[in-house]
């Protein structure tokens, strides 16, 4: 294996431009969000560096988005999951299938570190589930490259000794880093000692150390990112170009299934208005349209979220904005004039995070709660016409199955779409404190995907059942009535005149319905689902009184068509 000297670094860049390469490496599972997928972390960090280190060449590169997908094969420690993801299922209720390599390979990530011919090498580690991606390309690129590799990101923040802890790993920061990196970058150019750095984690004589953490630079003096390396083209929202835009640092919550602190610490910062619209006017002039708001929790500060809608209002009335908040946006932090606000200054769409309706098992995890809030804010936003993604969490530890099908009952008779997301065990968010610390297969399967974490109030069957269960609900949900209201049999009409996988999805619900058997549809074929529970799905659709659509119409006629 290749190795570095500081000394020949040093030596060999005397008169020469430093040159720092930091990338998002691929990712391997059933599926990727690719509309969230652009680097803005390492763009920060770009900035940064240009500002305080201008002789200091930064490129930024995504192995990740725009780099294709391939099928692999299913890993070993996921093999349970061929019972449940059956085959490549048409039908409109299917889970998870292929599991894939989104990005480009290990080797083609190697080379093209290498003839970057960088004198660093960054690496993003932004999910504890993919942190072998991120070892897999450190490991390819040391066969190539004699340059020292440093990890950052959540997860080097959450799990900081298992990454130094490999052979191919050299450096590592924690928490925020434009301040370390930059200062991280001082030390290495100016032979200081590495543990001068706050939140560094290096080696000395092969064992790790890891640097006290130190706030970052105050969030005014943080230079806007630089997403000059990035093709615009990579990340778009229905056809359009796309940038991230982050309005503020950190969470005042403390849930104890999020471990944001690990990264932000406990400050909640804000960034200024004026310095918010004009990184967007600066976006503008660039081409770019539309915007998602990648804040932890947007709206915390209602009137400066009114004040920052007001400005936008006046600045981009007519400019045809598009505004989005697909990190979520907390409900109780909203009201009506703020829903209005936001709808005149472009949102659309609003992606809110529910958890769970039992109230109880909410305040034991530092969860805040209101149902009456929540119902106020989705009828709100449904008559001011946005689209609404209400989130919950299936599998909570401690939850009970009857909290579970209460949650989806709640939800299926409100005008919003069901995300619901199987429980994942975050490495060092507070609730992990109540497991057994985590092995290297635990944190690979802590994703949504892996339906790992099971209790003695429910199972993994139960988990799957519901999540397939949101799916059926979801596309009834996104049926187009002729009226206000309609019956279920007015439905099947409707989907017996769509297209062809409409149609499909009709007849898998009527057979159902009437046969209580869910179907999938693999080659042509109807293959009976065997991990589906029909009895815990009738408990569901027995107590519904009629399905609410995207659009705030009405289903009735639910339960006695097939009685």
């Amino acid at each position: 294996m290749l190795v570095f000297s500081r000394n020949l670094f040093k030596i060999h860049f005397g008169p020469f431009k430093m040159r720092l390469l930091l990338f998002q490496p691929p990712v391997q599972d059933f599926y990727d969000t690719d509309i969230r997928l652009q680097p803005i972390g390492l763009c920060y960090l770009k900035a940064a560096v240009k500002k305080h280190l201008p002789d200091v060449e930064v490129i930024v590169k995504d192995f990740h988005q725009g780099r294709g997908r391939r099928t692999i094969s299913l890993p070993g420690e996921l093999k349970y999951l061929e019972d449940y993801y059956i085959g490549p299922d048409k039908s409109p209720f299917s889970a998870f299938h292929h599991y894939y390599h989104f990005g480009a390979s290990f080797e083609a990530v190697a080379d093209e570190v290498s003839e970057t011919k960088p004198d660093l090498v960054g690496i993003s580690s932004l999910f504890s589930p993919y942190y072998r991606e991120v070892l897999r390309c450190a490991e390819a690129v040391k066969k190539k490259l004699a340059a020292p590799i440093l990890i950052g990101g959540p997860h080097a923040s959450a799990a900081p000794l298992l990454m130094l802890g490999n052979s191919c790993v050299d450096f590592l920061i924690r928490g925020e880093g434009e301040r370390p990196l930059v200062e991280f970058l001082r030390a290495w150019t100016g032979n200081r000692e590495f543990a001068e750095v706050p939140n560094l984690g290096f080696k000395e004589n092969g064992v790790p150390v890891l640097n006290k953490i130190e706030p970052n630079c105050p969030i005014e003096e943080i230079p806007r990112p630089d997403f000059s390396d990035l093709d615009p083209g990579n990340y778009c929202f229905e056809k359009q170009p796309m940038s991230f835009i982050i309005t503020s640092r950190g969470c005042p919550h403390h849930c104890s299934f999020c471990s944001v602190h690990l990264t932000f610490g406990d400050r909640y910062r804000k960034r200024s208005v004026e310095d918010i619209v004009a990184e967007i006017e600066a976006r503008v002039r660039e081409g770019i349209r539309v915007f998602d708001f990648e804040d932890d929790n947007l709206t915390f500060y209602i009137s400066e979220m009114k004040a920052l809608c007001k400005e936008l209002i006046k600045r981009f009335s007519g400019k045809d904005i598009r505004l989005l908040a697909m990190n979520g946006i907390s409900y109780l932090s909203l009201d009506p004039e703020l829903l209005e606000l936001m709808k005149r200054a472009g949102f659309s769409h609003l992606n809110i995070s529910l958890v769970s309706t039992e109230e109880g098992l909410l305040r034991s995890n530092r969860r805040p709660y209101s149902a009456e809030k929540y119902v106020e804010i989705v009828r709100g936003a449904a008559r001011l016409g946005f689209k609404t993604v209400s989130y919950h969490i299936l599998g909570f530890p401690g939850a009970s199955l009857e909290s579970m099908t209460e949650t989806l009952i709640r939800m299926a008779q409100l005008p919003v779409l069901i995300g619901s997301s199987p429980f994942y065990l975050t490495p060092h968010s507070p609730i992990a404190e109540k497991f057994p610390p985590p092995d290297e297969e635990d944190i690979f399967k802590s994703r949504l995907t892996a339906m790992a974490i099971e209790s003695e109030h429910f199972k993994r069957e139960d988990i799957y059942t519901l999540f397939v269960t949101a799916r059926i609900l979801n596309f009834l949900k996104g049926i187009q009535l002729n009226g206000e209201s309609g019956t279920l049999r007015d439905v099947f009409e409707i989907l017996e005149n769509s297209d062809k996988r409409q149609a499909l999805g009709g007849e898998l619900l009527a057979r159902l319905l009437s046969e209580r058997k869910l179907y999938a549809v693999i080659r042509n074929e109807r293959r009976l689902l065997p991990k589906f529970k029909a009895d815990l799905f009738f408990r569901i659709w027995d107590k519904l009184d009629f399905i609410a659509t995207q659009n705030n119409q009405k289903i009735y006629g639910v339960t006695p068509l097939f009685a």
